[in-house]
């Protein structure tokens, strides 16, 4: 069972890997360097403790599905959000954006298993 320690820990990795990537790839907006990071920090605060703490105990997924699902929601929700708070970005940014920071933070924390 995962502790609220390495989630912390988890956590802070995806936002040190997540969030300077999400303001470099929304260079360009209108929106201010500092407050698109607390936009991303925002989303992964609002995903991150789903896909640690929830998707991990639904019955029925094994390990890698419940990872595959929850990465899936991560990236879709984040989009979203995204899409939502950065008024003039294109769904299609949005998209790439959270898919590359996923992908990335996804990466570091396989790296660091």
């Amino acid at each position: 069972m995962e502790t609220p320690h390495g989630w912390l820990v988890a956590f802070l990795i995806t936002v040190a890997v997540e969030t300077p990537i999400v303001v470099a790839l929304t260079r360009g907006h209108p929106t201010a360097a500092g407050r698109r990071a607390l936009i991303a920090v925002f989303a992964q605060l609002v995903t991150h403790p789903l896909v640690w703490f929830v998707f991990p105990r639904i019955v029925g997924l094994t390990g890698r599905s419940s990872l595959a699902l929850s990465e899936l929601w991560a990236w879709l929700a984040e989009a979203a959000f995204y899409g939502v708070v950065l008024p003039g970005i294109s769904p299609a940014r949005a998209l790439g954006v959270s898919a590359i920071a996923n992908a990335a933070s996804i990466l570091a924390g396989l790296a660091l298993l």
